[in-house]
């Protein structure tokens, strides 16, 4: 069995407005995408910015929740994800599993609340949180963001979350990642994007009982080191490997870290344009780096490795 980490569903209105790609996704197309790709099921959930937000400030690249909204982060996003899963065919429906989104900052306790509400047979795996494009530190997991914390170890529920090594990044840095995790052993984290290749950082995953990293949009980041771009570890800090080669630097991924990495795809996010910034890369291309690998380690890193960080047994699927 293959899985896909790490896929996006629904749309952006922050990416729409300030003319960023991709900005949606729904789940016919990851199916007309995907589907005879060789992966067999998909971890799920809705793209960053929610419909809660104030939406004039969005055109100005401004994440503001207005003052007494009566709207609950994410409280949209999450109930049309759990509707388009619960329409569609058993069998598609079978191979989707739903992460809950979350903002750490902005009324965690209303959203918890509102995950409660969720119907008892919507089968919710995890919870992925991007702290950096919702600027909400990760650290609040620690402070008003505890109660989602605590509703994973209730339910016995992992965190995906974003990754940054960019200075200027004060939402998501990797060591604050680390540090929510280690005071939390009790609850399993996976930490996106190969910790933007940060050496101590993996060093330090690998370390951890309860965290794991995954590779999503793993083209993209290479050629990001490829041309030594803020996105990923300076040089001198960097995972040593051949980045002009994909394939190469998954696999030495793998090799130093069998026990720690995690294949995902990070759909539709493989690509991505800005008004600076053109990366290309799809599906196949994730795939065909994944199918390079050994079988061994092909095994470890989209089978085992990631039904232990759901918490799932591996003879059951």
């Amino acid at each position: 069995m293959r899985i896909d980490n790490h896929v996006h569903i629904g749309v952006d209105p922050l990416f729409y407005l300030q003319n960023w790609s991709p900005y949606a996704l729904d789940l016919e197309r990851l199916f007309n995408e995907a589907g005879d790709s060789g992966i067999d099921a998909w971890v799920v959930f809705p793209f960053v910015a929610y419909m809660a937000l104030d939406i004039e400030g969005l055109r100005y690249n401004r994440i503001e929740l207005p003052k007494d909204t009566p709207h609950v982060p994410y409280a949209f996003e999450n109930r049309r994800l759990c509707e388009d899963i619960m329409r569609s065919v058993p069998e598609r429906r079978s191979r989707l599993w739903p992460f809950l989104m979350a903002d750490p900052m902005r009324m965690p306790a209303a959203q918890v609340k509102e995950w409660e509400k969720l119907p008892a047979e919507y089968p919710v795996h995890g919870i992925k949180i991007q702290p950096t494009i919702l600027q909400s530190p990760i650290r609040s997991l620690l402070e008003e963001g505890s109660c989602m914390v605590e509703y994973a170890k209730a339910h016995d529920l992992p965190f995906l979350i974003h990754s940054s090594i960019a200075p200027d990044d004060i939402w998501s840095q990797c060591s604050d990642i680390l540090a929510v995790a280690q005071a939390n052993p009790d609850v399993r984290f996976i930490l996106a994007h190969s910790c933007r290749f940060h050496h101590e950082s993996l060093k330090r995953v690998a370390e951890l009982p309860n965290t794991w990293f995954d590779c999503s949009a793993h083209i993209i980041h290479c050629a990001c080191a490829v041309d030594n771009k803020k996105a990923v570890a300076i040089p001198q800090e960097r995972f040593p490997s051949d980045y002009n080669d994909p394939a190469r630097v998954l696999q030495d991924l793998a090799e130093a870290f069998p026990d720690s990495l995690i294949w995902g795809s990070d759909a539709p996010f493989y690509s991505y344009e800005d008004a600076k910034l053109q990366m290309r890369s799809s599906y196949r291309e994730e795939v065909a780096v994944l199918n390079a690998l050994p079988e061994t380690l092909r095994a470890k890193v989209s089978h085992l490795n990631t039904l232990k960080w759901l918490g799932k047994s591996v003879d059951s699927h």
